[in-house]
């Protein structure tokens, strides 16, 4: 017999109470700091306090506002696996400090820059404050798990601290989670624990499911056991993230049309041959598209070999210019034009070129599955993986795909979007 049992928290994110006490500080201290530090700034700077009412209100509230914006996007954003909490502190507060400024001037309502600016960096330091004291006080995550059905979970997460249950008896430490495969028959005595466990109020998750949490990777045995529901993602997003990407195309195309031409300038001088790359890849909904990419290697016509689609690490076809470009991620810059044409997204699966996704769905069960979303420039399986052709790595890439398409969500593309920004500046993954 198998049994069902539901964790009382989401899972993966209860090892013990100390994140739900840390984000109470933080929210208590980053709501104060951000109110009634700006109040205090003309003080401290001029001897007195602000005689403007309005644009002494408007800046605390604006501040307020913008600081509790930016915390609870900062929880929900480092919800995900594999997340580093600085990472994102500053990104994620410069946004929304910068949305609550543009507010402000567009509705042109009195404020002071100098109350946003004390608010902004004294929610900054708070924020950074608490996370790097919990971080440096947090004790090692630890779980306790069932030694019967699939374990693998074990191996995969050595970032915690697994103990094994060698009978069915519940451990002292009140705090820690046990794990078991619920789908697995076990004995009788095993199943009273992990029920007794679940009424007493201790976190009980299916491995399945933390594995996903934990490893930031889905694993599809059958794709009438996904959890997908109808095998859909997010439909009411999917129509909000073309919008979205729309209108990112509007406000970076005039941007960077002058430095694309610069860049093409380059590409030309450095070798011979056109400064613009197209491939046939597979796309949205299965239909092939040519990509558009800046060339980044030696011209040569496309072959239709899955062996000469693979670029390797240290590839000799690469030119001088095209390392960097590929380093930094410019090369992807005229997929821009895929955006606007509605074949791909600014964040998704990355999309194959032919040959190679018809090798790979050949080879690789639910292949396919991953194109029913559109491709993106960037997306889950690059920020964790980066560069992959081989067949065993591309079957890892799957199962951060279908991650993706399973928490088809604003957030998880904010997310994208911010480790992008840092996998740019160290050229993570880049070949």
């Amino acid at each position: 017999m198998s049994i069902v049992l539901m964790a009382k928290e989401p899972v993966g994110r209860r090892a013990s109470r100390r994140p739900a006490a840390q984000f109470l500080v933080q929210l208590l201290g980053v709501s104060l700091a951000s109110f009634f530090v700006p109040l205090l700034s003309p003080l401290l700077l001029s001897g007195t306090l602000g005689t403007d009412l309005p644009q002494t209100w408007n800046s605390q509230f604006a501040s307020f506002l913008a600081a509790m914006a930016a915390l609870f996007g900062f929880r929900r954003v480092t919800m995900y696996p594999g997340t580093r909490a600085f990472a994102y502190v500053l990104p994620i507060f410069s946004t929304t400090f910068g949305l609550a400024t543009a507010f402000l001037l567009a509705s042109r309502s009195p404020y002071s820059g100098t109350m946003l600016l004390a608010g902004y960096f004294a929610s900054l330091a708070i924020t950074f404050l608490v996370a790097f004291v919990s971080q440096r006080t947090a004790s090692p995550s630890r779980m306790y798990y069932v030694p019967a059905g699939n374990t693998d979970i074990v191996a995969d997460t050595p970032q915690v601290e697994w103990v094994r249950l060698n009978a069915p008896v519940l451990p002292d430490d009140e705090d820690a989670p046990v794990v078991a495969d619920l789908r697995h028959d076990h004995d009788p005595d095993w199943e009273r624990m992990l029920a007794q466990a679940a009424i007493s109020g201790r976190a009980v998750y299916h491995t399945k499911q933390l594995r996903e949490s934990l490893t930031g990777k889905v694993e599809l045995e059958h794709l009438s056991e996904n959890s997908f529901g109808s095998l859909l993602p997010n439909l009411a997003y999917r129509g909000v993230k073309r919008t979205v990407d729309l209108l990112a195309c509007a406000v970076a195309l005039p941007l960077l049309i002058i430095p694309m031409l610069l860049v093409a300038v380059l590409i030309r001088l450095d070798s011979p041959g056109p400064a613009i790359f197209r491939q046939r890849r597979m796309g949205y909904q299965g239909h092939p598209f040519g990509v558009i990419k800046f060339r980044t290697m030696e011209h040569r016509r496309e072959s239709d070999g899955a062996h000469d689609a693979i670029t390797r690490a240290d590839d000799v076809r690469v030119t001088r210019v095209g390392r960097f470009l590929r380093r930094t991620r410019i090369d992807e810059l005229p997929q821009i034009v895929n955006i606007l044409r509605g074949e791909m997204s600014w964040v998704g699966p990355r999309p194959e070129a032919l040959p190679l996704s018809e090798w790979y769905e050949r080879e690789l069960p639910f292949y396919g599955y991953r194109h029913i979303v559109r491709p993106g420039i960037t997306g889950w399986a690059q920020v964790n993986q980066g560069h992959v052709a081989e067949l065993g790595d591309v079957h890892i890439k799957l199962h951060y795909d279908f991650y993706y398409i399973k928490h088809f969500s604003a957030w998880i593309d904010i997310l994208i979007a911010l480790r992008t920004v840092a996998i740019v500046l160290t050229g993570y993954g880049a070949k």
